[in-house]
């Protein structure tokens, strides 16, 4: 079983980064697994993604809480994976902090992904890499 936490400062507006890691269209935007995401009724999305390799589709759970600027992932399956994303206030910006659960036990393999997942949102919204993405202030 594993329990991982990375985080990142961005320099935004933490609504306006809430509100864009929230849009279930964005998800492959900074998932770098993601190929695509599409809601699929109440707090379901459909999701494609490729995972060491292998192609995945199948529906996950996604719900978001704007007050608390939550948001929260999960998938049926053997790996009882589920994940949570934050954004707080921080001095000039935002701060990002993913969480995940599995039973998976690969720790390294994850970190790096929580990682790079981290570093895409900020290069996203600091970079310009993507013009949907909120700009600081």
């Amino acid at each position: 079983m594993g329990n991982y936490e990375h985080s990142t400062t961005v320099t935004t507006d933490p609504d306006a980064l809430f509100d864009y890691l929230a849009d279930i269209h964005h998800l492959p935007d900074y998932f770098a697994a993601m190929r695509s995401a599409e809601p699929a009724g109440d707090d379901a999305v459909y999701t494609v993604a490729e995972v060491d390799g292998n192609r995945r589709e199948g529906e996950a759970w996604f719900t978001t809480d704007r007050d608390a600027r939550t948001l929260r992932w999960g998938s049926e399956g053997p790996n009882d994976y589920s994940g949570e994303l934050e954004v707080t206030g921080a001095d000039g910006g935002a701060q990002v902090i993913v969480r995940l659960h599995t039973e998976r036990v690969e720790g390294h393999d994850i970190d790096e992904g929580l990682q790079a997942t981290l570093a895409q949102i900020k290069r996203n919204v600091e970079g310009g890499a993507d013009r949907a993405a909120p700009r600081p202030s």
